[in-house]
């Protein structure tokens, strides 16, 4: 069996302690810029009092199964992970969106390779489970190839810059800084879809997401507000701060700063080429909690259209066995408790 499939197959633990307000806030990340609000939230104070325990795990469903079994509260990664945890019942809640991809994702085919049609046959590198599989998935049946008729190989960002350069995938999807690697890495290979592109940022298809756990939710829900609040309350730092802010970021993920402007820029601004940080009321928007509109011709109410395509891919790929309504893997209590600053 698969690990993501162990992964997702995890089922409740019983806790064997009640938390209690004073504890530590576990939460979870990995290494990649977008998610590094936390570092910047801990740093400068914006938790209301909350101890944040950050800590970076590189394979998202182990943050999930930790979740599960009561060892971590929250996590930051992509946003498709809701339909899963809803069908698999597994103690987890997207709590809200918090930004999309506006070019840092690309699916990079190997030098050679120019067609989708060329890839029958072949292996490609996603994480499987992933908004990475979806987007590639999307991306060959929109060009004539089906999803059987090629190898998904599961890999982190790192091993899967290396089956790309080794050879061992013939295309992979890659966020930054990992995808400009492998193009300087690789001369010949070439970016065939973007995030940038009207069909993927419009819905918002790719981007990330907080989630926290059940237990964590019905337990400590004042907390469960005041970490949301810090989150965005980071974002508002970043904006308003974002040298010292990307700096905070670089230090906590051992990045430089220039792979972290990569992806996040150096204004505060829309990064075209990586990636549009929510603030707390877009976030809102795009959620369905307030009326609205968003840059980039993001769809309002956004989350409904994103949460019913993921749903409809998983049935496809066999990673979930019904489709659950949205209402049963979102709590935006958080997000609301955000709004008020």
């Amino acid at each position: 069996m698969h690990y993501v499939r162990l992964g997702i197959a995890i089922l409740a633990f019983t806790l064997c302690s009640t938390a209690h307000s004073s504890d530590p806030v576990r939460v979870s990340l990995f290494s990649w810029p977008g998610y590094g609000f936390w570092f910047i939230a801990k740093e400068k104070g914006l938790t209301e009092g909350l101890e944040l325990d950050i800590t970076i795990i590189e394979d998202p469903y182990q943050s999930f199964g930790l979740m599960t079994a009561g060892e971590l509260d929250a996590t930051s990664s992509t946003a498709e992970y809701g339909p899963i945890a809803a069908d698999k019942d597994v103690g987890i809640k997207l709590v809200t969106y918090t930004n999309p991809s506006y070019g840092t994702d690309k699916i990079i085919l190997a030098p050679g390779i120019t067609s989708a049609e060329q890839l029958k046959g072949e292996t490609v590198a996603v994480l499987e489970g992933g908004l990475t599989q979806i987007f590639m998935a999307e991306w060959l049946t929109d060009n004539g190839v089906a999803i059987d008729e090629v190898t998904f190989t599961n890999l982190i960002m790192d091993d899967a810059v290396g089956a790309m350069v080794g050879g061992t995938a013939a295309a992979a999807e890659f966020w930054e800084p990992f995808g400009s690697q492998v193009l300087e890495a690789m001369p010949g290979a070439t970016v065939a879809a973007d995030s940038t592109e009207e069909k993927y940022i419009t819905t918002a298809m790719l981007g990330d997401a907080m989630y926290m756990s059940t237990a964590f939710l019905e337990e400590r829900p004042e907390d469960a507000a005041k970490l949301a609040r810090a989150y965005f309350n980071a974002v508002d730092f970043w904006k308003a701060n974002t040298a010292e802010a990307n700096q905070i970021i670089a230090d906590g993920l051992k990045f430089t700063v220039a792979d972290v402007e990569q992806v996040l820029g150096s204004t505060g601004e829309i990064l075209k080429g990586g990636i549009f940080i929510f603030d707390r009321e877009q976030a809102a928007i795009f959620m369905g909690l307030i009326p609205g509109e968003l840059p980039l011709n993001i769809a309002s109410d956004g989350m409904q259209a994103h949460w019913d395509v993921t749903t409809d891919w998983w049935l496809q790929f066999g990673f979930i066995d019904k489709a659950m309504p949205m209402s049963a893997g979102v709590d935006t209590a958080p997000l609301a408790a955000a709004l008020n600053k």
